[in-house]
């Protein structure tokens, strides 16, 4: 086990001294175990424990918020001390109720800890944008089904939320409630909203701070509000796509159409990445296979990306000459931060009405291989899916004509002959 050169983490001062960074700064506790400080931006730091397994292996787990801006609770918030105690096991003093706000930090900080930093970001900011304060300071153990379904019915009736400057005040898209559509994509809305608050209950049930959870099993998701996505280019269409687009854009569109990647996967990908392998097919003969590492996803999961042949041969160009710690993909030498003015530029110039977001390249990837015959259960893996439910639900229809294929083709026959069949009485 490697020596870790200490900080100073008994006092608010001396924490708020270290920069904002994902690694913990770290202080032994005892043999095998650390104590670790999370400083974070504008927010209490995370307290986390580490234990030492052995084999260059460690467990690590979040065990509260750091008392970095207000007074510790025992519960949730905890001072040095206090963190020193839960980190070697030992029961801290609680004080103040666990609420749904407790339960949601809890969670998201959770998420930070997992490695999944942009989701925790997303799900805090809708959270903050879709549960009002009176929920959000409810005793976590008192809540009731009622208030649930009440505060999901009220969030459905309301127009969805459009961009807004920064300090200006909201804006709001058209809502039509007469409208079925309209409807169902808010309640589709709502559901995801209600994903997450169940997602922060359910974890802090199972921590011990919340007694029960029987309020919120209770409360299902509403009905028929999720809609197969259908939002893919045909193979013309991607092709304008590609030629209609900016240069450096160019090359991020041909990556997402080649991988079927995220937008943020593809961000991060650097020549390091990409890897060719031989190997040889049923012929006997050699041949080349080219993947591409997707490091960190958004399962949290390393998964390997298969390419075609001309897949191969366009991550071989573009990594050409780099070295492997340099980006793929560059905005002029810069990293991308978002694809939206491009994407839509590209579209207007490709003449593809309506316009199409850059997801929808995912989309695209994934419902010509379906088409053309690949395997619900291959996309998935290449998607980064840990089964086919999500490919199933937006492009099993898809697959239609490769079902029949192959169940005319594969289906037993039993040869019998419809002349000899005699109706039974």
């Amino acid at each position: 086990m490697r020596t870790l050169r200490e900080r100073t983490l008994d006092t608010t001062a001396a924490r708020l001294r270290l920069p904002v960074q994902s690694k913990p700064f770290w202080r032994l506790v005892e043999p095998n175990l650390h104590l670790g400080y999370r400083r974070l931006k504008k927010r209490p730091g995370s307290w986390i424990r580490r234990r030492y397994l052995g084999d260059e292996e460690y467990q690590q787990e979040w065990i509260g918020h750091a008392d970095d801006y207000g007074p510790a609770d025992g519960q949730t918030i905890l001072t040095f001390q206090q963190a020193q105690d839960r980190c070697r096991g030992r029961p801290t003093v609680k004080a103040g109720p666990y609420t749904v706000r407790s339960a949601l930090e809890d969670y998201f900080t959770k998420l930070e800890a997992d490695g999944k930093s942009a989701s925790a970001r997303d799900f805090r900011k809708r959270a903050e944008a879709s549960i009002p304060p009176e929920l959000l300071d409810r005793k976590a153990d008192a809540l009731t089904a009622d208030e649930i379904v009440a505060w999901r019915s009220k969030l459905v009736a309301q127009p969805p939320r459009a961009r807004t400057g920064k300090n200006q005040k909201q804006n709001y898209r058209k809502f039509d409630s007469s409208d079925p559509e309209a409807v169902r994509k808010r309640r589709s809305t709502v559901n995801r909203r209600w994903t997450v608050l169940r997602a922060a209950l359910n974890d802090g049930f199972r921590n011990g701070k919340i007694s029960s959870d029987a309020a919120w099993r209770r409360v299902k998701p509403f009905k028929n509000a999720e809609k197969a996505r259908a939002d893919y280019l045909e193979t013309a269409d991607a092709t304008r796509l590609i030629n209609a687009s900016d240069p450096d854009f160019r090359l991020l569109v041909c990556g997402a159409l080649q991988t079927g990647c995220r937008f943020s996967e593809l961000a991060r990908l650097t020549a390091g990445d990409f890897h060719v392998a031989k190997q040889r097919n049923e012929r006997g003969k050699q041949e080349e296979i080219g993947t591409v590492t997707i490091r960190q996803s958004k399962s949290g999961k390393v998964r390997h990306v298969v390419l075609t042949d001309e897949g191969t041969q366009l991550f071989r160009r573009w990594t050409a000459g780099h070295a492997n710690g340099d980006l793929i993909f560059q905005n002029h030498g810069l990293p991308w931060k978002s694809t939206q003015r491009p994407m839509a530029d590209a579209c207007r110039r490709a003449g593809i009405k309506p316009a199409v977001s850059f997801h929808a390249l995912r989309h695209t990837w994934a419902s010509l291989s379906v088409m053309n015959g690949v395997p619900l259960l291959v996309v998935a893996k290449n998607l980064g899916h840990s089964d086919t439910r999500m490919v199933e639900k937006h492009y099993g229809h898809l697959s239609a004509n490769f079902v029949t294929d192959a169940i005319r083709a594969g289906a037993p026959r039993f040869g019998v002959e419809a002349d000899n069949v005699t109706k039974l009485r």
